[in-house]
């Protein structure tokens, strides 16, 4: 038997499965209202996840729109979304931007946090070897993103401190902290912007990108 909740979920399914059909049917405001209603109340509060996890904002709204039209999207509003995103950053708050790359090594190997079974003193990783090889001595690795192995030596980052080194470290300290700020649409989650990481544990990465020393740059 269905829940009165579950039956209104099926019954708006049901409806946009046949609006969807109506290929000439104009008024794509209103499918956006209805698969918006749909989301709604198919989704509910869940240990510590809420499920206004699903707002998005004017960024997230402009890429899924370009991908649902099968297209990239328009330059000029890419850019404008970057500017404005570029902005969101948060910059080391003591001017510091790396910090210990065997930290950052265990945040990239974790997976955990932001999951309705995890607790709320639960603390987030990284997961980034979901996405990325990083250590060539790892044997299991996503390929959504591309390999950040010998990420600092490919660069020519001898000495992070230097001055020589500041714009790849403000780049890649912003590009941890919200990756759309240099690619609107990119697909890597924005770690210190939608508070997923801390400012500590995006040093610790930072050097683990970054510093000589590190297994990325061996």
């Amino acid at each position: 038997m269905f829940t009165t909740k579950e039956k209104i979920t099926l019954g708006l399914f049901a409806i946009a499965v046949t609006l969807a059909g109506c290929s000439n049917m104009p008024g794509n405001a209103a499918l956006d209202k209805l698969t918006a209603s749909i989301v709604k109340v198919s989704f509910r509060d869940e240990g510590i996840v809420k499920a206004t996890v699903l707002n998005t904002d004017e960024t997230n709204l402009a890429c899924a729109a370009a991908d649902v039209a099968g297209k990239p999207i328009d330059e000029e509003l890419g850019r404008a979304l970057e500017a404005q995103n570029l902005k969101s950053i948060k910059w080391p708050s003591d001017g510091k931007f790396l910090g210990d790359w065997k930290e950052g090594e265990k945040i990239a190997q974790n997976g955990r946090g932001l999951t309705w079974t995890d607790d709320a003193k639960t603390v987030n990783g990284g997961n980034c070897y979901n996405c990325h090889q990083i250590d060539n001595k790892e044997i299991s690795f996503g390929t959504i993103g591309p390999s950040l192995y010998n990420y600092g030596k490919i660069r020519g980052v001898t000495d992070p401190n230097s001055p020589d080194s500041k714009l790849m470290v403000e780049y890649t300290w912003g590009r941890i902290w919200n990756s759309k700020a240099y690619n609107a649409c990119s697909n890597m989650p924005r770690a210190g912007h939608m508070g997923i990481l801390s400012e500590q544990q995006v040093r610790d990465l930072v050097a683990l990108l970054l510093d000589p020393k590190s297994p990325v740059n061996q």
